[in-house]
């Protein structure tokens, strides 16, 4: 695997204006739309209680999930252990409270996938690989330095 040369652009750039925009714009009109379709199915108070009730669920479960995942940090920390998962779980579950925060149902669902206990290993696969790929070494990179294939530069160093 190489380097692409300095300057050059990187792959990844040509994907994410797409996403952003999907992201900022798609996501939010997606969530408008289904509160209009639930407000049309049970009411309009029923949706804004639907909604109230789905935040204070969401920041109970962030409460609880938080502190379940800090506690394993901690022990993984003091048992000398590397927390890599632990790691990736709060991670999950800060994003997933992030979306719990936000007002809407798709975002919610996404939320409470990151966030329950039974489904956040499914999430953790699927940020594990994705970290992963982007941290691939790259090995058959030349670099200088002593041997067959960089310069040495011999000297002597000097104590002032």
């Amino acid at each position: 695997m190489t380097l692409p040369p300095a300057g050059a652009p990187r792959r990844r750039s040509r994907w994410l204006r797409p996403l952003l925009v999907l992201l900022f714009i798609g996501v939010p009109l997606l969530e408008i739309y289904v509160i209009i379709q639930v407000g049309q199915t049970i009411g309009p108070w029923w949706t804004i209680l639907l909604l109230v009730l789905d935040s204070l669920l969401g920041a109970w479960l962030i409460r609880r999930e938080g502190g379940r995942a800090w506690t394993a940090f901690s022990s993984a920390l003091s048992s000398g252990r590397m927390p890599a998962r632990e790691i990736a779980d709060g991670a999950l579950i800060l994003v997933g409270g992030t979306l719990m925060l936000t007002p809407g149902f798709v975002t919610d669902l996404v939320a409470l996938f990151l966030i329950l206990p039974f489904t956040r290993p499914v999430a953790r696969g699927v940020l594990t690989r994705w970290v992963t790929r982007r941290l691939v070494v790259v090995t058959d990179v030349r670099r200088p330095g002593p041997g067959p294939g960089g310069p040495v530069v011999r000297g002597e160093v000097v104590d002032d």
